[in-house]
């Protein structure tokens, strides 16, 4: 049982793996829906997003003889659509400045008490706002549950630009938030 994960779509892939095209569908919709949330909040835009989960899908069922089971099925489609989306947004050319000389928050980076984390759909909308570079790793770290040396290994940047991206993208979240209290707004 040491290395494999029960997962409980066992049966759709299996006939996946057979060539059964309604499993395919089947498949296809028990995930789409959390796969293109992952892809919207990586690319930041609704036909970019089903655009990337389409070719997600693909590779991933192009190459589904490959996945072992070593970690649940949504897990690894997951990896496949993280990469797809960053290698997306990395052909718009987005551009990670290497800052090692900014001063990183110590401690809990993510216990930010200036922030309402209760008020989400703000903080989506705030989110929407940040170029690619932030939002990609906020989402990464935040959302997605990833470390810092993971994400500097996915994105090919080193572990205190992601480190950098994070502080930055919390503290332009911030400023977007204060401005809207500031004119009285709210997303």
């Amino acid at each position: 049982m040491e290395g494999k994960i029960e997962n409980i779509h066992a049966d759709v892939i299996e006939r996946c793996k057979a060539g059964d095209s309604y499993a395919y569908s089947e498949l296809y919709k028990l995930y789409s829906r959390a796969m293109f949330n992952v892809c919207y909040r990586i690319t930041n835009d609704q036909y970019d997003a089903e655009d990337v989960l389409q070719e997600a899908f693909v590779s991933a069922f192009k190459n589904l003889n490959s996945y072992k089971a070593d970690a649940t099925f949504g897990a690894w489609l997951k990896r496949i659509v993280i990469n797809k989306s960053i290698s997306f947004i990395k052909k718009r050319k987005m551009v990670l400045a290497e800052t090692q000389d900014e001063p990183l928050i110590d401690g809990d980076e993510y216990n930010d008490s200036t922030i309402e984390y209760k008020d989400v759909e703000r903080i989506k909308r705030a989110l929407e706002q940040l170029p690619d570079g932030y939002r990609l790793v906020f989402s990464l770290y935040l959302i997605e549950g990833y470390d810092h040396a993971e994400i500097a290994d996915i994105m090919g940047i080193s572990e205190s630009t992601s480190k950098s991206q994070f502080n930055r993208s919390k503290k332009k979240i911030r400023e977007i938030l204060q401005q809207e209290v500031a004119y009285g707004r709210s997303i």
